[in-house]
C-alpha cells in the first residue's frame, strides 16, 4: 500500500509539488506560532525570584528631574514616617520597580584583562530584600555593617554568577567595571540569589545584580518606595498612603500603585504580539485550508475514471475513501520533513539563542505537526467521502 501511494505521488509530482509547498509553508507558520508560544510558556513557569503579592510601589516626583540629591535624613524619614502605617510590613527603595519598563545594564568584568559580561542592574537598599520575599542560596543581603565598604556590595543572581565566575564559588569575590581595563568601581559579592526576572514572568533570564546604595556615597538616589503590606489590603489604602507620604514631604507628588497592576499591564504587553501573530496565522491556515480542500475536490473530479476503475475490480468504497486520505497524508508527511530539515537548523545553529532551546523546538514542532495532520484530515474528509460513493457506471458517462 505505502509502495502503492508513493508511486501515484509521483506520477503525479508536478500537480502535488504546488500542494506539499502550500503545506510546508503552513507548517513554518504554524512552527513559528506554536514555538513562540511554547517559548512563554516555558518562560511563565520558570522560578520568577520575587514575590509581588501584597506589595505597592510608590515613585518619588520631586519636580528636580533628579538634579537635587537626596540626603540620609530624607530616606530616614521616609522609613519611619511609612512603617509606622499598619497595614506596612516592611519598606525599601530601588532604582525602579518590578514589571517597569525600566532597564539599566552595564558590562562587568572579573579583572582588566577578562572578557565582559553584560548584566542588568539596580540600585537597593538594605530593606528590599524583605519586601520583595528575596531568597539567598548563598551569602547574605546587605545591611549596615556595608557602609563604608571599599569595594561596593552586591548581590548577584546564580546565572551572572556561573557566567562572571565559571566553575568557582561567587561568594567573596571581587569584579570591576570600566573600558579598556581601567576600573572604575570596584564590587564584592556578598551573596547569591538563584533567580531574579525583574520584567515578570515573560521575561527571559540574565545575568542580574543588586548593587547597594548608600546615601551620600552612591553616585544616584533611589526614589522608588517599595512596600510589603499586610495581607488583604485593598486599593482604599492607597489614600491612606499618600496623606501620610504628604504629611512627610507635601512639595512631592508620588505616583502610587500595587505591583499586581504593574504586572498584569506587563502581562499584558508582552502576550499582545503573541496575539497578534496567532491571528494573523489563524487566518493564513484558513486561507491554505481552503485552497487544499479546492484541489482535492478537483483533484478526486479529475481521477473519476481511475477512482471508477477501481471500483469495478473489486476496490470497497471504505478502501477508495482511505486512499484519498491517506495521499493527502503523504503529501503532508513530506511537506513535514522537508520542514523540519530546515527549521532544525535554528537550534542546531543556535541563531536564536535560548529563545529556540531544543525543549522549544520539539514541542513546537510536535504541536505544529498534529495541526497540519489535522488540517490535511479535515480537508480530505469530504473529497475522500466523495470519491469512495462514486459508482463504476458514472466513469462511463465522464468526459
Amino acid at each position: 500500500m505505502f509502495r502503492h501511494l508513493l508511486k501515484l505521488t509521483w506520477k503525479r509530482k508536478s500537480r502535488n509539488l504546488m500542494l506539499s509547498l502550500e503545506i510546508l509553508i503552513a507548517f513554518a507558520i504554524v512552527f513559528a506560532v506554536a514555538a513562540f508560544g511554547v517559548r512563554y510558556w516555558q518562560l511563565y513557569r520558570m522560578p520568577l525570584g520575587f514575590e509581588s503579592r501584597d506589595v505597592w510601589s510608590v515613585t518619588i516626583q520631586a519636580g528636580d528631574n533628579g538634579k537635587q540629591r537626596f540626603d540620609a535624613a530624607v530616606y530616614d524619614g521616609f522609613q519611619r514616617g511609612l512603617r509606622e502605617l499598619p497595614e506596612v510590613s516592611a519598606v525599601g527603595f530601588a532604582s525602579f520597580e518590578p514589571y517597569s519598563m525600566s532597564t539599566y545594564s552595564s558590562d562587568f568584568r572579573r579583572d582588566g584583562k577578562a572578557g565582559t559580561v553584560d548584566t542588568e542592574l539596580i540600585g537597593a537598599d538594605d530593606g528590599l530584600a524583605q519586601v520583595l520575599g528575596l531568597e539567598l542560596s548563598e551569602g547574605r543581603w546587605f545591611s549596615e555593617i556595608d557602609n563604608g565598604s571599599a569595594a561596593r556590595p552586591v548581590v548577584i543572581n546564580r546565572r551572572m554568577a556561573e557566567a562572571m565566575f565559571p566553575g568557582e564559588r561567587a561568594l567573596g569575590q571581587q569584579f570591576i567595571d570600566g573600558e579598556g581595563g581601567k576600573a572604575t568601581t570596584v564590587y564584592r559579592v556578598l551573596g547569591v540569589v538563584d533567580e531574579f526576572r525583574a520584567k515578570g514572568e515573560l521575561d527571559a533570564p540574565v545575568n542580574f545584580a543588586f548593587t547597594r546604595f548608600e546615601a551620600g556615597r552612591s553616585e544616584s538616589d533611589l526614589r522608588t518606595i517599595m512596600l510589603k503590606v499586610k495581607p488583604g489590603t485593598g486599593r482604599d489604602f492607597e489614600t491612606r498612603l499618600n496623606r501620610r507620604l504628604k504629611l512627610i514631604r507635601n512639595d512631592w507628588t508620588y505616583q502610587i500603585a500595587p505591583l499586581s497592576t504593574a504586572r498584569n499591564a506587563m502581562l499584558r504587553t508582552r502576550a499582545t504580539p503573541l496575539v497578534v501573530v496567532g491571528v494573523i496565522a489563524a487566518f493564513m491556515l484558513l486561507m491554505v485550508a481552503f485552497g487544499l480542500f479546492g484541489a482535492l475536490w478537483q483533484n478526486t473530479t479529475a481521477r473519476i475514471p481511475e477512482i471508477g476503475l477501481r471500483r469495478a475490480i473489486g476496490a470497497s468504497a471504505g478502501q477508495i475513501y482511505r486512499q484519498i486520505v491517506a495521499e493527502q497524508f503523504m503529501l503532508s508527511s513530506i511537506a513535514i520533513v522537508l520542514g523540519l530539515a530546515l527549521l532544525v537548523q535554528l537550534p542546531l545553529t543556535g541563531v536564536l539563542g535560548e529563545s529556540l532551546n531544543w525543549t522549544v523546538f520539539a514541542l513546537a514542532a510536535a504541536l505544529s505537526m498534529a495541526t497540519i495532520y489535522l488540517l490535511s484530515l479535515l480537508c480530505a474528509l469530504y473529497p475522500g467521502w466523495r470519491a469512495s460513493r462514486l459508482q463504476p457506471t458514472e466513469a462511463l458517462h465522464y468526459e
